[in-house]
């Protein structure tokens, strides 16, 4: 894969991380009021730690530490969005 698509990912990867801590906003106010947990903020977190690792994985040379770091994330996220709905 060439460098500018691997730019893309990586832009992408930020943009979702943006989304990732807004989409917290429901949940506080979820359980704030008392009802379960909204599962918007887990399915988010788990897609924003699998564009993450697909941008550290296709770089020329990969970066462990962001593909360490996230891997947890995908899996937890799955987990945590199939618990609250």
């Amino acid at each position: 894969m060439d460098k500018k698509n691997i730019d893309k990912i990586g832009r992408i990867a930020s943009i979702m991380s943006v989304c990732m801590y807004v989409s917290y906003v429901p949940q506080i106010m979820s359980n704030l009021n008392g009802q379960q947990g909204n599962p918007i903020q887990p399915f988010v977190a788990m897609v924003n730690c699998i564009v993450w690792t697909l941008y550290a994985s296709l770089k020329k040379e990969k970066d462990i530490a962001i593909i360490v770091a996230n891997v947890p994330g995908i899996f937890l996220g799955l987990v945590t969005f199939v618990t609250s709905i």
